[in-house]
């Protein structure tokens, strides 16, 4: 099995290697109060494969949050403020 990621950093890292580039596009395009609207698709995909639900307490730790929901949020807009250069 492959390392999970441990930081918001490592997981910006792995959604930037596997998500395609019109995907990113849209999110670079995105207004960072529509990102909510990435909760169920990304936002699961994110809980899913990067191990929220199964015990990656590092990077559940690491985004300051309890709850993988919230956690995932915490990666998706960092993720949008890396594609905004920030």
């Amino acid at each position: 099995m492959k390392k999970l990621p441990e930081t918001i950093d490592q997981a910006v890292d792995e959604l930037l290697r596997v998500l395609p580039k019109d995907n990113t596009a849209e999110i670079t395009a995105m207004s960072k109060d529509d990102l909510i609207a990435l909760h169920f698709g990304l936002g699961m995909w994110i809980r899913n494969n990067l191990g929220l639900w199964g015990g990656n307490r590092k990077l559940l730790q690491a985004t300051g949050k309890e709850h993988p929901d919230d956690a995932s949020g915490v990666i998706i807009d960092a993720l949008w403020q890396r594609l905004q250069g920030q």
